[in-house]
């Protein structure tokens, strides 16, 4: 396997935000008079704006957009890095690497300054791309920009619309079941614990190039 760069989600993979995020969306269904575990099953690896429109398509996304963001103030936007993320990123200086996230750019850029961690070149926000996971235009476009083929790319994710997008794009797709569980994973080329489990072989693919 020829892997020239390793392309990240980030809340779940990079973040350890899911608990924070579960608040917000529980407080938001409760406000919305919406079931929180419907709502909460259709957030992973997609923009807000698009679980508004599969569980309330009788609101407005973009106001309703607001109204998360409001409540993420609220819970203020210290969170933690995920375990292992520290100690790999400072292992990729040589590497290419890129993030693609449904998450928007200021935030995450906040939230890695806050978690101490480092931002790549390139960056692959839901601002960026027409059509969200998992759809693969974000894991495509990364690609592109890191000049690479997508099939020499690895994606590392956490959530099934994020592993069918990266299988979509032509990638090989690495699981962390943080969020979900490994047969929730099951499309992915391979699954693992936690990211801190998954470095060794992400490291061992990369330096093997």
């Amino acid at each position: 396997m020829a892997i020239k760069a390793l392309l990240f989600d980030v809340d779940g993979v990079l973040l350890d935000s899911s608990a924070t995020h579960r608040r917000i969306w529980d407080a938001w269904s409760d406000m919305r008079g919406l079931d929180r575990n419907l709502v909460w099953s259709l957030t992973h690896g997609r923009r807000p704006e698009d679980t508004v429109r599969d569980v309330a398509p009788d609101l407005d996304p973009t106001v309703e957009r607001k109204v998360l963001n409001q409540l993420m103030a609220m819970e203020g936007d210290a969170f933690p890095a995920a375990s292992g993320a520290v100690s790999l990123l400072s292992k990729l200086e040589r590497h290419p690497w890129a993030l693609v996230t449904s998450g928007s750019q200021a935030p995450v850029h906040r939230r890695f300054r806050l978690a101490a961690l480092p931002l790549p070149s390139v960056q692959i926000y839901g601002e960026n791309v027409k059509r969200s996971k998992p759809h693969p235009e974000g894991y495509l476009k990364a690609a592109e920009l890191l000049l690479t083929d997508p099939n020499d790319c690895i994606v590392i994710e956490d959530a099934p619309h994020g592993v069918a997008a990266g299988k979509a794009a032509g990638c090989t797709v690495i699981a962390v079941a943080t969020t979900h569980t490994p047969r929730e994973l099951a499309k992915a080329d391979d699954c693992f614990p936690s990211l801190k489990e998954a470095t060794p072989y992400l490291l061992k693919l990369i330096n093997n190039r």
